[in-house]
Order: structure tokens, then sequence, then C-alpha cells
């Protein structure tokens, strides 16, 4: 009850309203999530971290804000932000329907269509609780390679989760990667860590995107998360995005390419087989283009 009362109690200094009741949200191993009824009759999330890395709530509420202007897939409104917590607007969860499903499929589309002015951002940022780099590169092979593959290779060896001989794997085919990445594109407006936890199938008929590591990358990158772990009416999603912005031949080959992130990302914080799994996928794209 202590914790709770706290909670209410650091929304009320950053909101300027009273908290009439605090309810705990299950899910989520990075921040404390609660639900918060507000005096004004609104629905509130407050999500908390002590001791949280430098701008890591910052860095959230920026994606979730820039995500918005692009009037594509909804985000909640932030209502508020500092060092130790982030205050959204509640969103009330329903039901996974292939109707919902369109929608965000051609929402996405939407948001991916804004565009972004480079591929990386203007600062840095986390994806889960790992770092993640931003700095801008003049083209999607070389910010892939160079942002978002070799800095989790080398913290996955250093970690234990990622031998030296399948490091080597990955390397190889960065080293290939322009041949790999498909047609050029211009960035896009890109969640970042879009996987099925990060959608909110809304009881008011929309689909929500929440925890964004929102940068300009490739399109096919959120779309890569969300093969790469399921969700509802997956296939529904992705045949409303191709129909509302086709893509490229080959894209779904190409989605092993993109899935390297994740899943070095994964093996850096968790350790477990994903390690593997990453340099098994390089290969996968190595054979391919060799066969």
């Amino acid at each position: 009850m202590a914790r709770m009362a706290g909670t209410a109690a650091r929304a009320e200094t950053l909101l300027g309203l009273g908290v009439v009741s605090t309810t705990p949200v299950a899910g989520g191993d990075i921040c404390t999530s609660t639900r918060l009824r507000l005096t004004d009759g609104r629905g509130a999330i407050i999500k908390t971290r002590p001791h949280a890395p430098a701008g890591f709530f910052e860095r959230e509420a920026e994606g979730l804000r820039w995500l918005a202007e692009a009037g594509g897939a909804r985000t909640p409104q932030v209502l508020a932000v500092a060092d130790d917590c982030l205050v959204l607007d509640w969103v009330e969860p329903g039901k996974p329907t292939t109707d919902l499903a369109e929608r965000f499929g051609r929402s996405l589309a939407a948001t991916h269509r804004a565009g972004a002015e480079t591929f990386g951002g203007p600062r840095d940022g986390y994806i889960g609780m790992a770092p993640l780099p931003n700095r801008t590169l003049p083209s999607w092979p070389e910010f892939f390679a160079s942002r978002r593959v070799m800095p989790y290779v080398r913290a996955a060896v250093d970690r234990g989760s990622l031998t030296i001989d399948e490091a080597a794997t990955i390397e190889s085919a960065m080293r290939r990667i322009h041949d790999l990445a498909g047609p050029a594109e211009p960035p896009a407006r890109i969640h970042g860590d879009l996987w099925s936890g990060n959608l909110v199938w809304g009881a008011d008929g929309d689909v929500w995107v929440i925890d964004p590591a929102a940068h300009g990358g490739h399109r096919e990158t959120d779309l890569a998360m969300l093969s790469l772990f399921g969700a509802p009416h997956l296939q529904r999603i992705l045949d409303a995005y191709d129909e509302a912005a086709p893509l490229a031949d080959g894209w779904h080959e190409r989605l092993a390419l993109h899935q390297l992130h994740p899943l070095l990302v994964h093996s850096v914080l968790f350790g477990g087989t994903y390690g593997a799994r990453a340099a098994s996928a390089a290969k996968d794209l190595l054979a391919g283009r060799t066969a």
C-alpha cells in the first residue's frame, strides 16, 4: 500500500490532478505499471523504474510523440515524463479481430510513409533495457550493420551468449549487407520494437502501439519483428500493409535479415539460444545468396 500511495503522489505532483484510485497492471519486467483513475474522470497509466538509465523515459516519450505526428498507428498521449516515470493516457484493452488487424496494417503503413530525415535519430535510445545507438548514417545497409548488428554481436560475445564462430558468420553476412538488403528505400518512421506485446488491441476499435524504440529505419524491420514473435491475425496485418503500401519483391525472404537485430538484443539481455538463432539466420541468408 505504501508503494502504491507513493506512486499516486508522484502522479499527482506531475499532473496537478488528484488520483482517485490505483490498480497494478500485470505484465512487463522492465517497469512497474500502475493504472490511475484521476479526479477529472480520465484513466491513465504510470510506468516507474527506480534509478532508470539516463533519458530512459524521455526517449520513450519522444518516440511516442514522433510516431503520433505521422497520423497513422495510434499511440497513447504522453501526459507527463520525468527521470523516474512516464504517465500516459489509459487505453482500455479489447479483443483482437481481423477487422482491427486490417486497420492496423493500413495504419502502420501510414506511419512508415511519414518518413524520417535520415537513418537513425538525433539521440541514442533504448530497446528494452539495452542501449540503442542511433547516430545517423546515409544508407540503411550501413546503419543496420554499424548501429544495429555489430554492437550487439560484440556484446553477445562478451556475455558468452554468442561463440566466436557464430559471430564470424554474422560478420560475414554484414560484409554482404548491400547484396542482402534489397532495393534501396528512403528512411521510414518506424516503431523499432514492434512485437505483439507492444500492441494494445483497444476496445475503442483501434490497435495502439506502445514502448517504441522509434527511429528512421527500414519499414521491413517492423514487419520482421511482428513475424519473429508472432501476433494475432498476423497474416491479415501483413496483407493489409502490402495492399496499402506494396512491399518490394523478396521482402518475405529478407525478414530473416531484419530479425538479426532483435535476436541479438535478446541474446545480450537474456542469453539462451537467441545468439545461435541469429547465427543460423545469418548462415541461411548467406546460403541463399550463394546457392
